[in-house]
């Protein structure tokens, strides 16, 4: 297994998607596609309140990322996450910018990664 890939494979669990899914395929192309999907708006989205110190909504938003990241056993995108929430909640907004940056560059190597699957299901 290439490293990149080896690594990306880190970085998604497939276990809860595999369990929810109990062997039926296309709900479990159902549920990659629409996480793929989900992808793009949850980034923009907290970018756009980060920049607009909406940060209720930055922290509701990174709230419901959280729920879906872990469907697919991302749990260090899932800490970044909850640490994004709860600075958004309590306006201590110095490190959000980057951790919005990594949890971006996390998505995109999960979407490559899932993009494969989906393409091999």
């Amino acid at each position: 297994m290439k490293s990149v890939e080896k690594k990306n494979k880190e970085l998604v669990n497939l276990t809860r998607v595999n369990q929810l899914s109990a062997d039926n395929i296309q709900f479990k192309k159902d549920l990659i596609s629409l996480f793929l999907r989900q992808i793009p708006d949850f980034l923009e989205n907290m970018k756009r309140y980060n920049k607009t110190n909406e940060w209720e909504n930055l922290a509701r938003e990174a709230h419901t990322a959280k729920s879906s990241v872990l469907i697919f056993g991302m749990e260090e995108t899932a800490q970044l996450l909850t640490r994004i929430q709860c600075f958004s909640e309590k306006k201590s907004v110095a490190e959000i910018s980057g951790l919005i940056k990594s949890v971006e560059y996390q998505l995109d190597k999960a979407n490559s990664f899932l993009t494969d699957i989906l393409n091999k299901l």
